[in-house]
Order: C-alpha cells, then sequence, then structure tokens
C-alpha cells in the first residue's frame, strides 16, 4: 500500500498561485490513477482532477478547469496540482489519494473509489 505526503500549501492572495506535491512511497507508483481532492469546512470531501496511471489523461471539476493542471512524475514518484488565478472559493484541505487500478484510462472521481489518502494540506486565499 502506497503511502503519500503533500506540501505546498499556505495562504495566498486571490489570482496568486500555489503547486501542490504529493511524494508516494512503498508502492508502485504507476500502479496508481492518481486524484486531488479538497474539503472546505463544513463541506464534503470533493473530487478536483485525477490523472491515469501514466499520465495520458486527465479529468478536472468544472470550477477549477483552466486554472488548474495536475502532472505527474512516476519517476519521481510525485503528482502534481497547479493552481493559478485561486479564487477564495479555492480554500480547503487538499488531499492526494490513490487508486489502484489495472485500467491505464482509468479516472475515478469518487472518495470511494481510493485506497491510500495524504494527511492533507491547507490551502487558503484571502480576498
Amino acid at each position: 500500500q502506497v503511502q503519500l505526503v503533500e506540501s505546498g500549501g499556505g495562504l495566498v492572495q486571490a489570482g496568486d498561485s500555489l503547486r501542490l506535491s504529493c511524494a508516494g512511497s512503498g508502492g508502485t507508483f504507476s500502479n496508481y490513477a492518481m486524484g486531488w481532492f479538497r474539503q472546505a469546512p463544513g463541506k464534503e470531501r470533493e473530487f478536483v482532477a485525477v490523472i491515469t496511471r501514466f499520465g495520458y489523461n486527465t479529468a478536472y471539476v468544472d470550477t477549477v478547469k483552466g486554472r488548474f493542471t495536475i502532472s505527474r512524475d512516476n519517476a519521481k514518484s510525485t503528482v502534481y496540482l497547479q493552481m493559478n488565478s485561486l479564487k477564495p472559493e479555492d480554500t480547503a484541505v487538499y488531499y492526494c489519494a490513490a487508486n489502484s487500478v489495472s485500467n491505464i484510462l482509468y479516472k475515478p472521481r469518487g472518495v470511494d473509489e481510493y485506497d491510500a489518502w495524504g494527511q492533507g494540506t491547507q490551502v487558503t486565499v484571502s480576498s
């Protein structure tokens, strides 16, 4: 089972950028589709982005399309989330998650579809 550790969160102003990283260990990273989720206070954890095992395909929630980009480097066992044009409504704890699937094109979006989770990193966007 892969272990995941996120980093890169912080306090920024609206319009700024941040890049989150999620480092995996204890497993073959390319065996996992990787997702980013976020959870704001009082709200359920929501899907943000997913990337397939070898990076062939990605998918995003509509609210971040055109602003966020997910990418991965399997040689470094790391997945990234580049967040541009941040808005106050992007404020949340961001989590990365791993889904152990065999289909290289599978893009899971559901919380229950993921096997392993990081501890989360706080992103706060001030207006």
